[in-house]
């Protein structure tokens, strides 16, 4: 009898050990709030090409330094600049995951002042781009917006 209580007291310590060790692996796990301030100038001819800089900053204090480039197709005509964009990741666990390359689709319009809003999608991460500037563009494309860490 004696062991059978013994043998029970290992196991509910070791269970014990192990949820606790479950707990505290899953508390590093939790979403970041992480944003993206951009500056982006591109042009088009069903061939939509723009490059750009910004700063990827999140809750944890990390911050990175980003280029952006996008390559898309689709019936586009136009040169423009966003000033001052601003972008909000999701699901992000650690500000690499933010780096990568983004599936993109976008309808953008503009007559001097430009504008565009967007969410694109790497894998689980999202992220909602929103911006304001110049230029003269209309259309609808499809492609891919790539954020690297700049050199």
């Amino acid at each position: 009898m004696k062991s059978f209580a013994s043998r029970t007291a290992r196991t509910l310590a070791l269970g014990s050990l192990l949820s606790l060790a479950a707990t505290l692996s899953m508390a590093g796990t939790a979403d970041l709030s992480c944003t993206l301030q951009y500056r982006v100038k591109g042009w088009s001819a069903l061939v939509k090409v723009a490059n750009g800089h910004g700063t990827i900053t999140c809750s944890d204090g990390t911050s990175k330094e980003v280029t952006l480039k996008l390559r898309s197709v689709g019936a586009t005509v136009g040169a423009s600049q966003i000033d001052n964009g601003i972008g909000k990741f999701t699901h992000v666990l650690a500000i690499d995951d933010a780096i990568g390359s983004y599936a993109q689709s976008e309808v953008h319009a503009g007559l001097l002042k430009s504008s565009s809003a967007q969410v694109l999608t790497k894998g689980t991460v999202s992220l909602a781009l929103a911006g304001a500037g110049e230029g003269i563009d209309l259309g609808v494309t499809v492609g891919e917006l790539t954020i690297a860490a700049a050199k």
